[in-house]
C-alpha cells in the first residue's frame, strides 16, 4: 500500500511538473519566432539579424556551468518558478513597449539576453527534478514526456501561433509568450515539498562557487562511463549540426522544394520527434539503454547517408522524420544516463559542463556545415559526409559503453533528491 501511495504522489508530481514544462515551451516556441519577425520589422541588416539568434543562444555557453552549481545550492523549484515568473516580466516588457511603438532593435537584443538567462536556469532545473518527482524505474517515461512536451510545445503550436498571432497584431504573441510563462510559475506552485540538493556527506559548510564546479568536475573526470558519454553526446551534436545546419539548403536547392513545401518538410521532422519520444521507453525495456544509444546512433547515420544520396522529397522527409525519432530516443536515453550515474547533490554542476559541451558544439558545427558544402559544392554530399561520420560516433559510442554500469543499475549507487513530505 505504501509503494501505490509513493507511486500516486510521483505521477502527481511529474504532472505539475510536465504542465509547467509544457507552458513554458509554449512560450518558447512562440517566442522563437516572434522576436525575429519583430526585428526583421525594425532592421533587414542581416548581420543584426543573424547576432540576435547568436544572442538567443549565447547564455547556454556562458551561464549553464553556474546556473548548474546554483541549482546545486537552492531549492530547484523555487528557481524554476523565479526563472519563469522574470520571463513573464521581460517578455511583458516587450509586449508593452511594442503597442506603445518604443521598441528598438537593441531593446530586442537586451530581452532576448535576459530571457535566455533566465531559459538556462528554468530548462536545467525541468531537468534536474525528473530524478526527485519520479522513482528510478520511471526515469525514461518521465524523460520522454518532458521531450514530447518540448517537441510540441516548440515544433507543433509555439512556431505557428507566433507567427499567426503576429500578422494579426505585433504585440499579441509577446501577451501570449508573458501568459505562457507565468502559467508556468504558478503550476508549480502545487509541486508541494523541499527541493534542495543535499550536501555530500563531507562536504561541510557550502564552499564557494569556484569551488563546487572543481568538485563537479573532479567528479566527472573520475567517473569514465559519464565522461564518455559526455563527450559522445558532444559528438553527436558536432556531427549531426553539420547537416542540420544546411537542411534549408538541402530542401530548396536539392530536392527543390518551395519554401512553404519546407514548412511541411521540417513539419516531419517534428513528428518523428514525437514518435521517438513515444517509443524510446518501450524500446529500453525491449532491448537496454546501451542498445538504444547505439541503434539510435547509427539510425542517425542511416537517415543523413540516405539524405545525401536520394533526390526524392518523399524519401528525404520520411529519412528526415527517421533522424528526429532516433535522436530523440538517444536524448532520453542520455538524460536517463545522467540521472542514474550522478549523484543528486551534483546533478545540476554535472548537467551544465553537458550543456556546455552539447550547445558548444551546436554552432561549430554549423560553421563546419557551411565550410563543408562550399568545399564540396552540394548540402547533399555534407548530409552524406555527416551521415557516414556518425557510423564513426555509434562506433565510438560502442566502444566506450562496453565498459560501464550503463545498463546494470543495481552495479550503481543512485543518490536522487529528498523532498519534504
Amino acid at each position: 500500500m505504501a509503494e501505490t501511495t509513493t507511486g500516486r504522489r510521483g505521477d502527481r508530481r511529474l504532472r505539475w511538473l510536465l504542465a509547467s514544462s509544457a507552458a513554458s515551451n509554449l512560450g518558447d516556441g512562440i517566442g522563437k519566432v516572434a522576436f525575429p519577425l519583430l526585428a526583421v520589422t525594425l532592421t533587414r541588416d542581416p548581420l543584426l539579424i543573424a547576432g540576435l539568434s547568436a544572442t538567443q543562444f549565447l547564455p547556454w555557453l556562458l551561464f549553464a556551468l553556474p546556473a548548474g552549481a546554483l541549482l546545486d545550492r537552492i531549492d530547484r523549484r523555487r528557481a524554476m518558478i523565479l526563472a519563469n515568473s522574470a520571463r513573464a516580466v521581460v517578455v511583458g516588457g516587450m509586449a508593452a513597449l511594442v503597442a506603445a511603438g518604443g521598441v528598438t532593435i537593441w531593446v530586442v537584443y537586451a530581452a532576448a539576453l535576459l530571457i535566455g538567462v533566465a531559459e538556462v536556469v528554468a530548462d536545467s532545473a525541468a531537468n534536474v527534478l525528473i530524478p526527485a518527482v519520479v522513482d528510478k524505474g520511471s526515469l525514461d517515461s518521465a524523460n520522454s514526456k518532458l521531450q514530447a512536451c518540448e517537441i510540441v510545445g516548440q515544433t507543433f503550436l509555439g512556431g505557428p501561433v507566433g507567427s499567426a498571432t503576429f500578422a494579426l497584431f505585433a504585440t499579441f504573441p509577446f501577451l501570449l509568450n508573458s501568459v505562457g510563462f507565468a502559467i508556468a510559475a504558478v503550476v508549480l506552485i502545487g509541486l508541494a515539498g523541499s527541493y534542495r540538493a543535499r550536501p555530500s556527506a563531507d562536504q561541510g559548510a557550502r564552499a564557494d562557487l569556484r569551488t563546487e564546479l572543481a568538485e563537479g568536475f573532479r567528479w566527472l573526470k573520475h567517473n569514465r562511463l559519464m565522461m564518455r558519454l559526455v563527450v559522445v553526446a558532444g559528438l553527436i551534436s558536432l556531427v549531426s549540426e553539420l547537416a542540420q545546419a544546411q537542411l534549408v539548403l538541402y530542401a530548396i536547392e536539392h530536392l527543390r522544394l518551395s519554401e512553404a513545401a519546407f514548412g511541411l518538410f521540417a513539419f516531419v521532422g517534428g513528428i518523428g520527434g514525437l514518435l521517438g519520444a513515444g517509443i524510446a521507453p518501450r524500446l529500453v525495456k525491449t532491448f537496454s539503454r546501451r542498445a538504444v544509444l547505439l541503434g539510435g546512433t547509427a539510425c542517425c547515420g542511416v537517415a543523413f547517408t540516405g539524405m545525401g544520396l536520394t533526390s526524392s522529397p518523399m524519401a528525404g522527409a520520411a529519412l528526415f522524420g527517421l533522424f528526429a525519432a532516433a535522436v530523440v530516443s538517444v536524448n532520453i536515453v542520455l538524460g536517463t544516463a545522467r540521472h542514474t550515474l550522478v549523484p543528486g547533490e551534483l546533478l545540476g554542476r554535472v548537467l551544465g559542463v553537458w550543456r556546455t559541451v552539447v550547445w558548444g558544439a551546436i554552432p561549430v558545427g554549423a560553421l563546419l556545415g557551411g565550410v563543408l558544402t562550399h568545399a564540396l559544392g552540394s548540402p547533399a554530399r555534407t548530409f552524406l559526409t555527416s551521415g557516414l561520420l556518425l557510423f564513426g560516433v555509434a562506433g565510438f559510442a560502442f566502444v566506450s559503453s562496453r565498459q560501464g554500469a550503463f545498463d546494470d543499475e543495481s552495479a550503481t549507487e543512485v543518490r536522487v533528491l529528498h523532498q519534504d513530505q
